[in-house]
């Protein structure tokens, strides 16, 4: 039996760096379609190295299979406004981590969506976890919160990307809906919009669940 989680914000007109205006309409043109202006980081979104200057890979140039893979589930609950999120947190997740898996992390931060606290007061990836990522070869970072470091302090925000992309880590920030996954280890999908040239990209991301 398989189990397929969502773990995509919906994107909304009207939420931070989206708009979504009418196109065309059925009853004037024949067809409903919408005009989309999208942030390259809004919602669940993808990063790629040129988004912090780290090389030249843009987020056309990963290849499919990047984006697809066996990740470690941490529920790291309850979590504190701005805490540094660190490598102990994990629990056993540190015992079994093999190099390629790739990691998510639990905060239930994305029921905080659209207030001032998801941005301003998130929790972050502490210098030791992305240090220790780095080691383990991990092959994609997911959080929930919009960024993995702190969106108002630029140097950290610099520093820990550039660290994550220097070691070939491919980082999806503003999952949802985490908390719905019931097993430690799923398979992991984020799956970015092709754009030529992206320094990132909205993404649609799921988890699948195997009994076995």
């Amino acid at each position: 039996m398989t189990r397929v989680v969502d773990l995509t914000l919906p994107l909304a007109s009207g939420d931070r760096g989206v708009k979504i205006e009418p196109a065309r309409r059925l009853e004037k043109d024949g067809w409903n379609a919408t005009t989309l202006s999208l942030y390259s980081h809004c919602g669940t979104h993808m990063d790629a190295p040129i988004h912090f200057g780290i090389g030249t890979q843009m987020i056309d140039s990963f290849a499919a299979e990047d984006f697809i893979g066996p990740a470690w589930v941490a529920d790291v609950r309850p979590v504190e406004p701005r805490v540094l999120i660190k490598p102990e947190h994990l629990g056993d997740i540190t015992d079994q981590f093999e190099p390629g898996d790739s990691l998510l992390i639990c905060t239930g931060w994305s029921d905080y969506y659209g207030q001032e606290k998801y941005r301003n007061e998130l929790p972050r990836v502490s210098l030791e976890l992305v240090l220790w990522c780095a080691d383990k070869k991990v092959k994609m970072l997911g959080v929930e919160q919009p960024s993995v470091a702190d969106v108002n302090d630029i140097d950290e925000l610099t520093a820990i990307h550039q660290i994550l992309f220097e070691n070939e880590i491919i980082v999806v920030e503003g999952l949802a809906n985490l908390v719905s996954l019931s097993k430690p280890k799923v398979t992991f999908i984020a799956l970015p919009l092709k754009i030529a040239g992206g320094d990132g990209a909205p993404a649609r991301a799921v988890a699948i669940e195997d009994d076995d």
